[in-house]
């Protein structure tokens, strides 16, 4: 006699599910949707998600990971452009599109996460902030190297700099989130541009 197969199966696409979750996240933040919530929109019961992604903790640190991977990989795409100012240009250029896509919700996952820190876990508040430093340090590491081929001037504070132009990503979506135009966000992007350092001499 044929034996049953031991357990049952998911019933359900967890990517799929992880994606519906992260944007989710993304227009409301963290602090913003409960468990319900999260569920109705990933197509599941909340035993599901739990067997599948942990708690909404868990599942917030995923669904982080998934932006990274996705639509804030501008972040380390921009880190191959030739210059200094071309990889500010870069980054600046991706926060914009990210944070305007009419297919997806305005602002940026990692500013809403911020957002609502205080109400974090600290396996989410450490994925955010681990996020966080990671791109300023790959910044200030590009930046640093700019420097030393004389693309960026000796005296550059490669950390300052790499926190300038995340400062302004930041508030590139907080102004997306509130209605901000794509057209309008560039012409910031620009100003900000405007004093960039010099190549070096």
């Amino acid at each position: 006699m044929r034996r049953a197969p031991i357990g049952r199966p998911r019933g359900f696409d967890t990517d799929e599910a992880l994606q519906r979750a992260m944007v989710v996240f993304w227009e409301h933040g963290y602090d913003g949707v409960s468990l319900t919530d999260l569920t109705r929109a990933m197509g599941i019961t909340k035993t599901s998600m739990y067997a599948a992604f942990g708690n909404k903790e868990d599942l917030f640190r995923k669904a982080l990971e998934r932006y990274a991977e996705g639509p804030a990989s501008y972040s380390a795409r921009a880190l191959h452009e030739p210059t200094a100012r071309a990889v500010a240009t870069a980054y600046l250029a991706g926060s914009i599109h990210a944070s305007t896509q009419a297919d997806r919700p305005a602002g940026c996952l990692g500013v809403q996460g911020f957002l609502a820190a205080d109400h974090l876990g600290q396996s989410a508040g450490n994925a955010l902030a681990a996020w966080r430093n990671d791109n300023r340090a790959h910044l200030r590491d590009r930046f640093q190297r700019a420097i030393d081929e004389d693309d960026l001037p000796a005296g550059t504070d490669p950390d300052t700099l790499a926190h300038y132009l995340m400062t302004m990503a930041n508030g590139i979506a907080v102004q997306a989130a509130t209605g901000a135009t794509r057209d309008e966000l560039q012409r910031v992007a620009d100003a900000a541009l405007h004093n960039w350092p010099p190549r070096g001499l």
